[in-house]
């Protein structure tokens, strides 16, 4: 699953316009325009129309997680004696889909048992555990990559939650 799918279907698990994905990205620190984020979201599995689709690479999806914590939950003061701007979270081998899971905990305010019942609601079963795990920073003993089953899962879970 690449960056373009999970936006594509994070967009519309939790019903988000094309004009809000926009201020999404600039609250991020990326300047995107509305056309631009249609380009983004198009799906195109034929190699000759990829020249219409925009591939979101790992700096541009971390800004766009960003920009939705902040969307959805405010800008936070910086405290005395840190800086402005966060570090991108997202290095070159880092795994996106625990990014994902990580900020869209954050930016819906969603506890453990609501990311549990997220998952039963997509059909599988996950372990405080597990998610623990998978939570985790990278490098951490007991930190656990995610794979694309479970970010799938998590975002088939979520579409159900709130739309239904």
């Amino acid at each position: 699953m690449d960056n373009n799918d999970i936006l594509i279907r994070l967009r519309y698990a939790i019903e988000i316009k094309n004009k809000e994905m926009a201020e999404i990205f600039k609250l991020g620190g990326m300047d995107v325009t509305v056309p631009e984020v249609i380009k983004i979201l198009t799906r195109s599995d034929d190699e000759e129309e990829n020249d219409f689709q925009i591939k979101c690479n790992n700096s541009m999806f971390d800004s766009f997680l960003n920009g939705l914590i902040i969307f959805k939950r405010g800008k936070q003061e910086p405290k005395p004696g840190q800086s402005d701007a966060p570090e991108p979270a997202l290095k070159k081998s880092a795994n996106v889909n625990n990014l994902l899971l990580k900020k869209v905990k954050i930016a819906l305010s969603l506890t453990t048992e609501d990311m549990l019942d997220i998952f039963e609601k997509a059909g599988i079963t996950v372990t405080k555990g597990e998610l623990g795990a998978l939570l985790r920073k990278e490098g951490h003993k007991n930190y656990k990559e995610c794979g694309d089953k479970f970010a799938r899962n998590f975002l088939k879970g979520l579409a159900i939650k709130y739309r239904g």
